[in-house]
């Protein structure tokens, strides 16, 4: 049944927004438990794989679709909509990849390894202790981090004339780089949070008719996701400040990661 009103769909990323630098979510356990019952779909749109996702997805008990590795792909619970999207079944999942297989990544990097002689060290080459002690992640996260279908995370320090290479090399091979603070994400081409969202976006309004897409992220990779979505939204990072896109119009709400989540989805209830 369509509804009358717009339905609300939250795109929201999880490390620093959802989950604080604990990979905790205490302060919004009242908001997710209120849009589990008023049914208010809660999306993942992280950089976290889809094995990290599932982790929290059976934590926070939220099953909607999620979309993993920076927009690489959406894994849609099979049945979830009333319809087919045409994508490959697997896992108990429909899958719709917008990026390049783990292996193909990891080809293209040993090639240029090589070439150049660079380290270019990635999870890939590394054990779960190296991983888990370079992350700050406790052994088990790790492991799960280490369990990229669609990129490979770079640790290795670059300076910028090698950003700039590797930059080079890497479009030439149908892929993208992008820093995430520490480390450097390598993706194909394909990839982008922005895209993945619009897309469901797109199945949602097939499934309900009217929407109202918000999105909720804190740090420079969210942009795409926020550009895509009707409400974009920033909380606040661990030093009370807000990343600064002037090119979207993004309200900045006081509260540091899933404080300001929290915050947001109380506006929400108010207004519904």
């Amino acid at each position: 049944m369509r509804e009358t009103t717009p339905k609300p769909v939250i795109f929201t990323d999880l490390d620093g927004t959802l989950l604080d630098e604990q990979y905790q979510w205490d302060a919004a356990v009242l908001a997710l438990e209120w849009l589990r019952r008023s049914h208010i779909p809660v999306v993942f749109c992280s950089s976290k794989t889809r094995a990290e996702q599932e982790f929290f997805r059976q934590a926070m008990n939220c099953f909607h679709p999620f979309i993993v590795e920076n927009g690489s792909a959406i894994f849609l619970p099979q049945g979830y909509f009333p319809f087919g999207v045409g994508g490959k079944i697997t896992d108990g999942y429909e899958l719709v990849v917008l990026g390049k297989p783990a292996t193909y990544v990891r080809h293209i990097l040993a090639k240029i390894r090589q070439q150049t002689g660079w380290e270019l060290a990635g999870y890939a080459d590394m054990s779960l202790a190296e991983v888990a002690q370079i992350t700050g992640l406790p052994p088990k996260m790790a492991a799960l981090a280490m369990q990229r279908e669609y990129s490979e995370t770079i640790v290795t320090r670059l300076l910028p004339e090698q950003v700039a290479h590797l930059e080079l090399e890497l479009a030439a091979a149908g892929l993208q780089m992008v820093s995430g603070g520490r480390f450097y994400t390598v993706t194909g081409t394909g990839a982008d949070k922005g895209r993945a969202v619009q897309f469901l976006a797109g199945l949602y309004e097939q499934a309900y008719g009217r929407i109202l897409t918000i999105g909720i992220g804190d740090s420079p990779n969210d942009t795409p996701m926020l550009a895509a979505v009707e409400r974009p939204f920033l909380v606040q990072r661990p030093d009370y400040s807000w990343l600064n896109i002037p090119e979207i119009p993004v309200t900045k709400v006081k509260g540091v990661g899933p404080h300001g989540w929290q915050h947001i989805i109380q506006q929400l209830q108010k207004n519904t």
